[in-house]
């Protein structure tokens, strides 16, 4: 009869400690600490360390996370690893949830209706990025990384491979790849239609 705890965030630059420790305030001695840095996109099953501490698991054993999220991308995903705990005979602790016994009717009801409104959040996000970023872009805003070179610099550099510069000559000239290069004076609807 193990504790386990599981953490989850989603980039290099945060950390799991603060999940830690509101498990171990709410009471938990977690006996085995397994964390994973992959976006909240990412299914369970997807997840190194997520995969590692279902491995340990036995029948018995308890599961602590700090939010229902931590433990799969939505709703489908969630309410499939928690029936694959309970299958084990785990229990699963979600300390947002208060204490509340997932398996049980009344949990899988508050655990549908939670994982699907933590998946409707995600989709507003969707959505609310891809509206910012039509309004810019119908503002005249140039999205993306900026551009490398000039236009003058392009055009320049056409030039000089219609007059047979090469490739790597012109990479080392402007500073830029090769790749670049070959983007600047061999753009893919030109190659197209030369091959017509």
């Amino acid at each position: 009869m193990a504790v386990f705890g599981y953490g989850r965030v989603s980039t290099a630059e945060q950390t799991t400690d603060n999940q830690r420790l509101e498990i171990e305030r709410a009471g938990y001695a977690v006996e085995y600490w397994y964390a994973d840095t992959v976006s909240g996109k990412a299914h369970a099953a997807q997840r190194k360390q997520f995969g590692l501490l279902l491995g340990k698991l036995r029948a018995r054993d308890t599961v602590v996370v700090s939010k229902l999220d931590r433990l799969g991308r939505d709703a489908p995903d969630v309410l499939s690893t928690i029936k694959s705990l309970a299958t084990l005979g785990v229990e699963v602790v979600v300390l947002q949830l208060g204490k509340l016994d997932l398996a049980s009717t009344p949990g899988k009801l508050m655990l549908t209706m939670l994982a699907a409104l933590a998946e409707m959040e995600r989709d507003l996000i969707v959505e609310r990025t891809q509206a910012g970023l039509a309004r810019a872009k119908a503002e005249g805003k140039v999205l993306g990384r900026p551009a490398k070179t000039t236009p003058e610099q392009r055009k320049a550099m056409v030039d000089a491979y219609e007059q047979k510069a090469t490739v790597s000559a012109l990479a080392r000239l402007y500073g830029i790849s090769r790749a670049t290069v070959l983007t600047v004076v061999k753009p893919l609807p030109v190659r197209a239609l030369g091959k017509s």
